[in-house]
């Protein structure tokens, strides 16, 4: 069997430790595996296939001989190593969002449009974890029936800002439930028992910049330029699961059978959808799950053409980590990469 070298930026962080688990779920054909992460991590011990393996600091040097690079390490680390990684021989697939929207990186989903992955240059982006989740559901029907305008809400899991924020999350919740006073230091308010309208920066346009991923990567992945997006970003008191009520307006009525009857069907896609026995998609039951979770499909009441949803994911998993993998599965598949270059 071929074996790949493959190697982890950010293998001590959340979605690094999912690369690991993941990797190892799905027995990806890896012929050795270096954990790699920042000089204050280095040096630590993970576990990896039955052995422990220690972990590297990143540098230049790290990515000689690697063959299949997956980064989570932020922005900043992901504009300086990846250039350097692709250089020296390796296929970045890149979880930050230093490339997701440069014209020359392709932006994955594997179920929506892997045939993307063909033309990279070293550099494969992998989308945001709310955006993920979306088009999986959306794009099943997309292939039907032209969808024109969106608009989504989501509810998202502490777990996309990293460790610090469950953390904080765990800690206000007892000092709460204990009445005592809290001080957020991860988020610009307390997070326990509480919502916040805010992820990632504001942008001069009013939207955040969690907000406007949606709308541009969206329209990347689906080759759908002309599509109206509106998002509204929440964080929620949640670890793990990010949840999305999507208003989808299409170029002709759907019905609600219809719509469920093809996402039955859809790679990726599990249909939870029975409100008589209250049977619905929820952020606790998605986590450690690999599917995209849909449920509550009606008819809009307020326009002919749509049609209203509710979609779960673990966001670790399917939001990152995952699709990542299923990025490398896809290339090692369609023999798109080999092992040694």
């Amino acid at each position: 069997m071929k074996g790949y070298k493959v190697a982890i930026v950010g293998a001590t962080g959340l979605v690094g430790q999912e690369f690991i688990k993941i990797l190892e779920e799905r027995s990806f054909p890896m012929l050795s595996i270096c954990p790699l992460a920042s000089d204050r991590s280095a040096g630590k011990k993970l576990f990896i296939n039955h052995r422990e393996v220690e972990v590297k600091e990143t540098v230049s040097e790290s990515f000689e001989g690697i063959d299949i690079a997956l980064f989570s390490a932020g922005a900043e680390t992901s504009r300086h190593f990846s250039p350097i990684a692709a250089q020296a021989g390796a296929t970045v697939i890149d979880n930050s969002s230093a490339f997701r929207g440069h014209s020359d990186v392709p932006l994955i989903v594997p179920e929506v449009n892997p045939e993307d992955i063909k033309w990279h240059k070293g550099i494969i982006a992998n989308p945001n974890c709310s955006t993920i989740q979306m088009v999986v559901a959306l794009y099943p029907l997309h292939k039907v029936n032209l969808i024109k305008r969106i608009v989504v809400g989501t509810y998202q899991a502490v777990s996309g800002t990293g460790s610090a924020a469950i953390g904080e999350l765990t800690t206000q919740a007892k000092q709460v439930l204990e009445g005592q006073s809290t001080i957020p230091h991860v988020y610009p308010h307390q997070i326990a028992f509480n919502v916040l309208p805010e992820i990632d920066v504001f942008l001069d346009n009013g939207y955040t910049k969690e907000e406007w991923k949606l709308v541009e990567e969206t329209r990347k992945i689906m080759h759908a330029d002309d599509i109206a997006i509106s998002a509204t970003c929440v964080r929620v008191p949640v670890f793990t699961g990010h949840s999305e009520a999507i208003h989808i307006e299409f170029s002709r009525p759907m019905s609600p059978d219809e719509a469920r009857r093809i996402l039955a069907q859809a790679p990726g896609v599990k249909l939870l959808d029975d409100p008589t026995i209250s049977l619905y998609p929820q952020p606790w039951s998605a986590a450690g799950c690999d599917e995209v979770f849909v449920g509550r499909i009606r008819r809009d009441a307020s326009h002919s053409n749509g049609l209203t949803m509710w979609v779960v994911s673990d966001n670790l998993r399917k939001g990152a980590a995952l699709n990542a993998v299923q990025i490398a599965e896809e290339m090692t598949k369609r023999g798109w990469i080999h092992p040694g270059g």
